[in-house]
């Protein structure tokens, strides 16, 4: 990566600023507006998805089938397969991976492969995946005769495609293309489909890797730790102060270990050496001798147990390296760590290695910082740094480190996640491989010539298949080898809505358990290294402060901004030689004296210490300059930490940033004609980057710059570095719905980003209704959806507007018969007949003509349609099957279905009728409710199972109980629904739709909603949409009250949005003034038909003999604690007795009066027995519940008898 003298000339500011275009005139914020869509083409929302997946994908899997591209065995010395290997005479090299790569999505079968698109699988419950082709280089043979061969596009496994990425059929697509597929262009993609199911993985938030965490466990002992990670291996380190002293905590050694004894066994003997590398400060050295008398304390213990020396010469402690290493030796745990045994001995045998303590040190204990030449130099400046940070918090507690800081996290994405499953199921196939090829090896005759690559291939083989298809299915990452054991990392896509799946892909998963009360991880955190000590909210614009779950997993479960990005890896080299160009001095040339000198800062890269830098500042504007001239990549980060003393370059991927557009001077980099260019069609987004108009900053590097929100005179913005692009985009894709939000009350968005999700409305294009369509398990979808009268940009940006989810409804603002209290609505029964609040369910149903071991089958017959049961089958077709179009009742039989009697014995000839029994399958359903068989689809499973499909749909239309919201946290139900006549009409003859109570609006404070009516209305008679986007009075995106009332006044309303109605009871004019207007209402998903239930008599659970519970399961209504209390204070016994056993589970016992047990009664001899005292002399009956029966049962099992006393009443 070479620079030419013009690129290294950077103290030049002329190359990098074009005067002549910071003397044009300043141009006004809003233009900046058309950079957000731009951005949205090429980043965001769902693009960190594919970035990543596709990273894997060409990058991320050849780099693991690289490191892991030897399979070898330890029985047959005589085969090798390169000279040049070091491991030639005990173990041979059996194969080579050369090259990987994933294929196109298809189904490989014998003859040909057939292509697959998403909705093939989707409506053939398939996985969309393709397959993994690898080229080999293996040794095979027999009779000792061996011989090398190559062989190319060996499948070992199929990997599930993420939709729209790099090796998707969709990728790349325009609109009629998709159509032609049957997707819709609105769909971003960035999920799988696995069996059928669209499966998101969600983004984990983690800690950094390779960083160094300064913290306090539970006793307030500070420790730093490392989470390692490389290509090769995992590892965490922890060092921690107990008791003054410091240990190495490592889960390959047996218990703590004194660092200085590491310190000695990695060469660094002199105690004054690692005093002068942790600092010459007496507070450090002084720290540091108490950890120094432990070792010696250690080493004299050891010492005396293996009788090593004399007691006389035990004082003098660990001085050499190799009495360290004998001590770190003893203390490795037993099972086995590294390499195997033989591999110990060869090393021994060429010097590279001395035991398994080194191998510990070398490999596993920091394992991101290399061991280059045998030399541990770096490694130990590497603690040296961790206990000079260690020391510093123990003095200042302000130099602890935040872990719930946005800086130390990375974001997991799906590449990540499945490069590290596909690392573990790859690992695991080439352990299995060795294993059979050992099997093979160890016969003694082998009649058949070796052929290694047969243990790769072939359907037994595809753990990797099986093992991805798993884990995408079920969402539990069970990785022993990383210690990864982690729930629900992938969910189901809920096509409740459109922004609903939209806000399912922008969510981010939580690092620990949602059930701890802490405080911490959920709120808002201001940055602490803000230069101008001014508090800035490090999550603003990274992270939406609005879309956040009620309940436990508040603040926990996170959702992206609009404009963050996360980002990839970029490759390391080029940069770290980049950074000694620009005067990085290296870290083996460096004294230990010098690693903490005050006049130069550590440069940290990616985690690892690459040497200091006399001028940090000079540094890091000459890598910035760099960034922005295109020369080195557009996110790469860098950080100067005044208070660490140090500069942090970060290329690594998980790290979420933002754009910002660049100041000079208190002078806009963006001018009014880049914008046109921009307009025209002429420039891209890219291009603004490229020109370093525009650039990246992560949130580490948004501590070095000050960011004005918006523009104004140079001498106003003296000091400002950067601009925001937009105010709004610090909000999500779900909160940027909301019009108007800074106006309400914080609570009331973060409910509407909840109820938004829930929503009825449009999902796609292909949702139903056509040929290339959806079959979806549950579907919701509203007859008429409209686009809200008053929007806002982020509707435009998404989508919404294309696919909304709510009806604009006149709202009139008044008490109203009573029925409007606590959120009710009443409604206007003329609405609802217009259509207003309609919606269809869809629900799919399932039926499976199965094949059995014996070749039986399920066989479909005509239905009857005479006799007892052809009322029930009036709906099937003659082939048995229900017919599209007909009208479908409860207890209706949809497929006339008989399976075979005898499915284990071999079948010698035709099977009669009487070798089949009926099993129908009944609709259920809502009683007197019409439902439609909508669509019938016929396929095969992966089986060869004939899978019949049934759509069943059901238009419903608002009944009392339906659940509205409107896009304010404002949630009612509807109260009543009144004759149109009966409703109050305004002079001009409207009559509105519905009729909210004013006190929803004095406790809630959701001034938006009131200024949404007033622009709806301005909207309505202006014949405009008007705009409400957050904070965007001042850039002309948000209409302002003033400019609305204005409207209203022109077109003859009042300014005030309020009307003059009539009672539509008695025809006189209301005696007040009503706020009236349009406001944009959401049907949502809860409907009184799914929940209302009730029962007299029904089934009952087998152990308890208590009613089921359940709608479902047809169960009882339970009378809890709480009813059963209220039941106590009225002092209605009776009532408790009837509730609690009478209509449970009442049950006659007999019960012994002499000894108190329980008896039973004995149908031979027609009386009651006591078990106990094996008479029935003085038994009485007595009704218990069944479960108090059963209790006592129990716990005469334990060994606990309790005694019935009885009373005659």
């Amino acid at each position: 990566m070479g620079l030419s003298h013009e690129d290294l000339d950077l103290t030049n500011d002329d190359h990098f600023v074009d005067k002549q275009k910071l003397s044009a005139p300043i141009k006004s914020t809003a233009d900046k507006f058309q950079l957000v869509p731009e951005f949205l083409k090429v980043r965001g929302l769902v693009k960190q998805h594919l970035d990543s997946f596709n990273y894997f994908i060409n990058v991320g899997i050849k780099k693991i089938v690289r490191a892991n591209s030897r399979i070898t065995s330890t029985l047959d010395p005589s085969i090798y397969l390169r000279s040049h290997l070091l491991i030639v005479f005990l173990i041979s090299v059996l194969s080579v991976f050369k090259d990987v790569r994933v294929g196109e999505p298809c189904i490989l079968s014998i003859s040909m492969a057939e292509k697959l698109n998403p909705h093939m699988c989707r409506l053939a419950d398939m996985t969309y995946a393709a397959p993994i082709f690898v080229d080999i280089e293996y040794v095979h043979g027999s009779h000792g005769q061996t011989t090398i061969s190559a062989k190319d596009n060996v499948t070992i496994g199929r990997m599930p495609i993420m939709l729209r990425s790099c090796r998707c059929v969709l990728h790349g697509k325009d609109e009629e293309e998709l159509a032609r597929l049957g997707e819709c262009p609105l769909d971003p993609g960035g999920y799988f489909v696995i069996k059928g199911t669209e499966k998101v993985l969600l983004i984990q938030e983690q800690l950094s890797k390779n960083r160094i965490i300064i913290d306090c466990d539970k006793k307030g002992n500070i420790n730093a730790s490392v989470t390692s990670s490389t290509e090769m291996t995992k590892s965490k380190t922890v060092i921690q102060m107990d008791k003054e002293k410091i240990y190495l905590f490592l889960h390959q050694f047996v218990k703590k270990i004194p660092i200085i004894i590491v310190l000695k066994a990695m060469g660094m003997e002199s105690d004054q050496e690692i005093v002068q590398m942790v600092g010459r400060d007496p507070r450090f050295s002084a720290s540091l001798l108490p950890s120094m008398e432990a070792s010696i304390m250690a080493t004299c213990f050891f010492r005396l147990c293996h009788f090593i020396q004399p007691v006389e010469c035990i004082s003098e402690g660990v001085t050499t390296r190799q009495e360290a290493l004998d001590y770190l030796e003893a203390k490795v745990k037993k099972s086995s760590y590294g390499p195997p045994e033989k591999v110990f001995i060869l090393y021994s045998a060429i010097k590279l290695l001395d035991g398994k303590a080194l191998y510990i040190l070398r490999a596993l204990f920091l394992a991101h910082v290399p061991v280059r030449d045998n030399n541990y130099r770096q490694k130990c400046f590497y603690v040296g740094v961790m206990l000079r940070r260690m020391i510093e918090a123990m003095l200042n507690k302000d130099a602890m480190d935040d872990k719930d800081y946005v800086g130390n996290k990375r974001l997991e994405l799906s590449g990540q996640l499945i490069s590290l499953l596909f690392e573990d199921l790859f690992k695991t196939m080439t352990t299995e491989a060795i294993k059979k090829v050992d099997g093979i090896l160890q016969k003694p005759t082998r009649a058949s010539r070796f052929d290694f690559s047969q243990c790769l291939t072939g359907e037994k083989n595809h753990n990797i298949s099986f093992g991805l298809e798993r884990t995408l299915s079920t969402g539990n990452f069970d990785i022993k080898r990383f210690r990864m054991h982690r729930k629900g990392m992938t969910q189901v896509l809920t096509r409740l809505s459109f922004i609903g799946s939209m806000g399912f892909i922008t969510k981010i998963s939580p690092q620990f358990e949602k059930s701890r009360k802490v405080s911490g991880p959920r709120s808002l955190q201001p940055s602490q290294f803000d230069l101008l000590h001014c508090d800035l909210l490090y999550k603003w614009g990274m992270l939406c402060p609005c879309d956040t779950p009620e309940g436990e997993a508040c603040g926990l479960v996170k959702n992206l901004a609009l404009m963050t990005h996360v980002t990839t890896d970029i490759e390391e080299g080029p940069l770290v030689a980049m950074c000694y160009k620009l005067g990085v001095t290296d870290l083996e040339v460096l004294s230990a004296e010098e690693l903490h000198t005050p006049d130069s800062f550590l440069v940290i890269f990616n985690g690892l210490i690459i040497g200091k830098h006399r001028r940090p500042q000079y540094f890091a504007n000459s890598l910035r300059r760099l960034r922005r001239a295109g020369k080195i990549g557009e996110f790469v980060s860098v950080f100067i930490n005044e208070k660490q003393h140090c500069v942090y370059v970060a290329s690594d991927g998980g790290r979420v940033c933002r754009p910002l557009v660049i100041v000079d001077n208190g002078v806009s980099r963006v001018k009014q004609y880049h914008m046109k260019e921009l307009q025209d069609g002429v420039r891209t987004f890219d291009d603004f980057i490229r020109e370093g108009l525009i650039e990246y900053l992560d949130v580490n590097e948004e501590n070095n710059a000050l960011i004005a929100l918006y523009e104004g005179r140079p001498k106003e913005m003296k000091g400002t570095t950067h601009i925001e692009i937009e105010p709004f985009t610090i909000l999500g894709v779900v909160a940027g719905l909301i019009p108007y939000p800074h106006h309400n009350q914080s609570p009331r968005n973060t409910y509407q980003c909840a109820m938004g999700k829930q929503a009825m409305g449009n999902i796609a294009y292909n949702q139903a209704f056509g040929y290339l369509n959806r079959m979806d398990s549950l579907l919701y979808l509203l007859v008429y959806p409209q686009r809200p009268l008053l929007t806002t940009r982020t509707i435009e940006l998404v989508g919404y507007d294309k696919l909304g989810a709510g009806q604009n409804a006149t709202v009139a603002v008044m008490s109203n018969t009573g029925y409007d209290i606590e959120d009710a609505i009443v409604m206007n029964k003329a609405s609802l007949d217009r259509g207003f609040g309609r919606c269809i369910v869809m629900k799919k149903l399932v039926a499976a003509c199965q094949k059995y071991g014996n070749d039986a089958v399920d066989r479909i017959l005509r239905p009857q349609r005479t006799g007892p049961d052809a009322e029930k089958m009036q709906i099937l077709d003659d082939d048995g099957i229900a017919s599209p179009g007909e009208i479908i009742r409860p207890n209706d039989v949809y497929i006339n279905k008989q399976v075979p009697v005898d499915t284990r014995n071999n079948i010698t000839s035709q099977q009669s009728d009487s070798q089949y029994r009926p099993a129908r399958e009944y609709f259920k359903g809502p009683e007197g409710e019409t439902q439609v068989v909508d669509r019938v689809a016929l396929c095969s499973d992966k089986n060869g199972n004939l899978c019949i499909k049934y759509i069943i749909r059901h238009t419903r239309r608002p009944e009392l109980g339906d659940k509205f919201s409107s896009r304010h946290g404002q949630k009612g139900v509807c109260g009543t629904i009144v004759q149109q006549e009966d409703f109050p009409f305004s002079e001009r003859g409207i009559c509105p739709d519905l009729i909210m109570n004013p006190h929803g609006f004095p406790s809630r404070m959701t001034v938006g909603k009131m200024i949404e009516l007033l622009g709806s209305k301005a909207g309505v008679s202006s014949g405009r949409f008007h705009y409400g986007s957050a904070f965007g009075e001042r850039s002309g995106h948000a209409d302002k009250v003033e400019a609305i009332s204005k409207t209203l006044v022109k077109h003859g309303f009042s300014y005030s949005g309020k009307d003059l109605l009539y009672s539509g009871l008695s025809g006189e004019p209301l005696q007040t003034y009503v706020f009236m207007g349009p406001i944009y209402y959401q049907k949502l998903k809860h409907m009184v038909l799914d929940k209302m239930h009730a029962r007299g008599s029904g089934p009952r659970v087998m152990m308890t003999r208590q009613p089921t519970e359940g709608k479902s399961k047809n169960g009882g209504l339970r009378v809890g604690e709480m009813e059963r209390d209220c039941l106590i204070a009225y002092g209605a016994s009776m009532l408790i007795y009837e509730r609690l056993m009478l209509s449970s589970d009442p049950f006659e016992v007999q019960v012994c009066r002499a000894c108190g047990l329980l008896g039973y009664y004995d149908y031979k001899l027609k009386k009651a027995v006591c078990s106990t005292c094996k008479n029935g002399d003085s038994i009485a009956t007595m009704k218990l519940p069944y479960a108090c029966k059963l209790l006592f049962q129990e716990l005469q099992s334990m060994n606990v008898v309790p005694r019935l006393k009885l009373v005659e009443s």
